[in-house]
């Protein structure tokens, strides 16, 4: 059984067909009005009947406010990635933030060569992915000119931008070992389509991608899994999958409008519910499980400043306790009608908390960065140097990293939830559910690493 604790997406496949056009345009307008989160088209452009991809989808964004749009999946071969890192960071840029990157390695390679593009072998193909990935990224991070060598794409002093406006998601189409596996080591998320990975064989195919994760130092709930459907699939056996085999996301591939509006309106509703009450049910670990570090030591040296970083990490675990009880307050006066939620997401985001009557949205966004960048810190920099200092420690280290994973994930679903309360106000109930949460989570969590990390911080040395 794995469940991510991603919050759940929703969103429609549309054709790409050119006769049916002015169809897709109402389909995805449709799905914008209805509340999805994404919309895609699938990219073959060597498909003389099909419209190209970057253009509908741009229409497509203009002709939407609320939907992330993507390909689905984009194709690198006729699509040189130095050129569609900026395709993509540009519309990114033109919609604010709603984009992302769905991308393939190839496949109809006689087709894709009578375009003028490679004929590349399977080995290859994984190969020249990989390339494509270190490319778009590299273009998408603002510095000097780039240098890459590669064997099927360069970088020769090209110069990083458009920046996009938010960091894109790269989800790959993976069903082969070798992709699976580059999915687990490079990619933000995963995008198969049901007709060629049925739901039993998710498991398995998970199991690599999570295998690749790790052995990249990487956790795999890093990695996001959309899942594109056909109608045939119910709201039970979608949330089945969200919860037994990790699926974080569920892309309906549509024809017709009543499958839509039956996926908006009715589908996708009970599937949040059903995993919503499932996950509210199950506790996120086991303290039970938990490893114990070595014992104190007859002996043993402890420095002054040691002893002062100890205190510090107590310091910093007990501000964000009572930033906690800060935010349960806050959450508690919406609950009882003394605050606002807010007009808008955008409204809030912009706000601080010397404006006292808005006010629950800033500070909720605030406290998840506070939390978030006390972990990375942890990670980066108290924790290796604690395991280079004591190898023993290194069960229990893992154990806290694993557990800031955990904790990320209840804080955005903490976000998610207040996003869904600043459109409709009567669903703080699960915002104070999400609260409830995170304080159950994280008090159990700054407990055991207070347990387990104040003496041997005492004796090993730190340079920060």
């Amino acid at each position: 059984m794995t469940d991510y604790g991603h919050p759940l997406e929703f969103g429609v496949f549309l054709p790409p067909a050119a006769e049916r056009f002015s169809e897709t345009l109402r389909l995805a307008k449709a799905a914008d009005v209805l509340g999805l989160d994404l919309v895609s088209i699938q990219d073959h452009p060597y498909n003389a009947a099909n419209l190209d991809t970057w253009t509908s989808l741009s229409v497509i964004a203009a002709s939407t406010t609320n939907v992330r749009v993507f390909p689905n999946v984009a194709n690198l071969p006729l699509r040189p990635p130095a050129v569609l890192a900026r395709a993509a960071a540009s519309l990114d840029v033109i919609t604010g933030g709603r984009v992302e990157l769905g991308l393939g390695a190839g496949g109809f390679w006689d087709a894709i060569a009578a375009m003028g593009g490679p004929h590349r072998t399977a080995p290859e193909s994984v190969e020249a992915l990989e390339e494509a990935i270190a490319v778009i990224r590299a273009l998408w991070t603002p510095g000097r000119g780039v240098r890459l060598q590669g064997k099927h794409y360069s970088l020769n002093g090209a110069r990083p931008g458009p920046i996009p406006t938010h960091e894109i998601g790269i989800w790959l189409g993976a069903y082969k070992k070798r992709m699976l596996q580059l999915t687990g080591r490079k990619a933000d998320g995963w995008l198969p389509s049901s007709p060629y990975a049925p739901p039993q064989d998710l498991r398995a195919m998970n199991a690599i991608i999570d295998e690749a994760a790790l052995e990249a130092g990487r956790a795999p709930k890093d990695i996001r899994r959309l899942y594109n459907i056909t109608p045939e699939l119910n709201a039970e056996q979608l949330a089945e999958l969200a919860l037994d085999e990790g699926m974080s996301g569920f892309v309906l591939m549509v024809n017709t409008d009543d499958e839509l509006r039956a996926f908006a309106e009715e589908v996708a509703p009970a599937v949040r519910e059903i995993v919503q009450k499932e996950r509210g049910s199950r506790p996120l670990w086991d303290e039970s499980t938990r490893p114990k570090g070595p014992a104190p030591e007859a002996g043993a040296v402890y420095s002054a400043s040691g002893r002062a970083l100890g205190r510090q990490l107590v310091g910093v675990h007990n501000h964000l306790r009572d930033e906690l009880t800060k935010v349960r307050s806050i959450v508690e006066q919406v609950v009882d009608g003394v605050t606002g939620v807010g007009e808008a997401r955008s409204e809030i985001n912009t706000m601080t908390m010397r404006q006292n009557n808005w006010s629950m949205g800033a500070y909720c966004e605030s406290y998840c960065r506070l939390v978030t960048i006390h972990h990375t810190l942890e990670d980066t920099s108290l924790y290796p140097q604690l395991r280079e200092g004591d190898p023993r420690l290194g069960p229990v280290l893992d154990r806290l990293t694993e557990e800031h994973q955990v904790i990320h994930g209840v804080l955005e679903r903490l976000d998610a939830a207040l996003v869904a309360a600043v459109a409709e106000p009567q669903k703080i109930i699960e915002v104070q559910e999400a609260v409830d949460l995170l304080t159950d989570t994280l008090l159990s969590h700054l407990s055991y690493e207070e347990g387990e990390l104040v003496e041997p911080m005492a004796r090993i040395p730190y340079h920060h």
